[in-house]
């Protein structure tokens, strides 16, 4: 087996499951669907993609990323979004977006 980084084969990087009874769960893809990250990695992080917050029966705050399409949207440009946010994750604090962040965030201190 070849390390990521040294194999030409990206079919790691993506799939699509069309017999998903869900599939397509969000609408405005325009490449082929990304079903790798279903349940986005970034939901507990600071992100772009547009969200909505709301405030479970248990009185939780949660994120509702139904109108992102940034973790399905084709298999190269979904890994390398993904890649990027978590290369510095910063913890989401529970509060609405007001402006989304657009470039990859950086840890404190870094130029």
């Amino acid at each position: 087996m070849e390390p990521k980084d040294l194999t030409k084969n990206e079919a790691f990087k993506g799939f699509t499951n069309a017999e998903c009874p869900f599939h397509p769960c969000h609408e405005g893809v325009k490449r082929e669907f990304n079903c790798l990250f279903c349940y986005c990695p970034l939901i507990a992080y600071e992100c772009p993609g547009p969200y909505q917050v709301f405030t479970g029966s248990n009185g939780v705050v949660r994120k509702d990323c139904s109108a992102c399409t940034l973790p399905h949207d084709g298999y190269q440009q979904s890994w390398n979004f993904i890649q990027k946010w978590l290369d510095y994750p910063v913890v989401w604090k529970g509060q609405p977006q007001t402006d989304p962040p657009r470039a990859r965030p950086r840890p404190e201190g870094a130029a």
